[in-house]
């Protein structure tokens, strides 16, 4: 567990996949990226997909949903994915909660592997809430952007897991950076979609972010040229990370990352060369 002032986060490893990586680093030659992130016998990388239970008072708050698990076995064979620790139910459970007791539900953004597990499937077939108590929160500008997707977007959404809890009145969309619940602030961190959102925690003096895909690694955020081929707006993405580069040496604030296999938490810390680096911590996965 980490403890952010009052705030207690749980990292969930919601599932694994092997990925391309012309998806993972984009136009970052093998040179590069391969000494740091080295590719299997098939010259596929690993992306770990964590979301973030986090706990204050009585509230269960959930930021983001994974895959979820109405995945096709063809899905999921694609992808190759692996769940070594379990589904999020699983993850709950070992927290002794269940999907019931989520009071809340922030999707940075409604990717299918981010957002797949805001819905399931009951006993009928039909889509149903997989937090049935849970208000679920997005952009609206996300929202509609996943409504109508282009070319290059459309298959990253996937209506199923978003349209029915807005019909419903589950979900409420967010008009720009939004205070949340109090200590946790969504802010919109444009690059990976127009109106992605990384989430900052603000307890005690402490602070945390989890800064989801304005930085899939952390080698991601430590380099500003280096973004992922799934960007839509990549020198929105450079510049949103300046940003908050600076942001976060100033702060010493913990962040997290959402793909990173081996960096998943850390702090980004000025060497004594002057070059600054994220700094690992051990990743207390529930």
């Amino acid at each position: 567990m980490l403890q952010v002032g009052d705030f207690r986060l749980h990292m969930i490893n919601e599932s694994v996949i092997k990925v391309d990586p012309g998806g993972a680093f984009g136009l970052v030659p093998r040179v590069l990226w391969s000494p740091l992130m080295p590719p299997d016998e098939n010259h596929l990388v690993s992306m770990i997909h964590n979301c973030l239970l986090v706990q204050i008072g009585d509230h269960n708050i959930l930021v983001d949903t994974g895959h979820g698990d109405k995945l096709t076995d063809k899905q999921k064979n694609f992808m190759q994915l692996q769940r070594p620790n379990g589904n999020m139910t699983d993850a709950l459970a070992r927290l002794n909660l269940t999907p019931e007791d989520i009071h809340l539900v922030i999707d940075t953004h409604l990717h299918g592997d981010h957002a797949g597990g805001n819905t399931r499937y009951d006993e009928a077939g039909k889509v149903v809430a997989t937090f049935p108590n849970a208000e679920y929160v997005v952009q609206r500008r996300e929202y509609e952007d996943a409504m109508y997707p282009n070319e290059r977007t459309r298959a990253t959404y996937f209506p199923i897991n978003y349209q029915p809890l807005y019909e419903s009145g589950q979900m409420r969309l967010l008009e720009g950076d939004t205070e949340i619940f109090s200590g946790i602030t969504g802010h919109v961190t444009r690059g990976h979609t127009p109106a992605h959102m990384s989430i900052r925690f603000e307890s005690q003096g402490q602070q945390a972010l989890f800064v989801c895909d304005l930085a899939s690694y952390a080698i991601h955020f430590e380099r500003l040229g280096w973004m992922t081929g799934y960007d839509v707006e990549p020198l929105e993405t450079l510049e949103t990370k300046r940003h908050w580069q600076q942001w976060a040496l100033e702060t010493d604030a913990l962040l997290i990352f959402c793909h990173d296999p081996q960096r998943a938490v850390g702090h980004y810390v000025m060497g004594k060369e002057g070059k600054a680096s994220v700094v690992a911590l051990d990743e207390p996965f529930v």
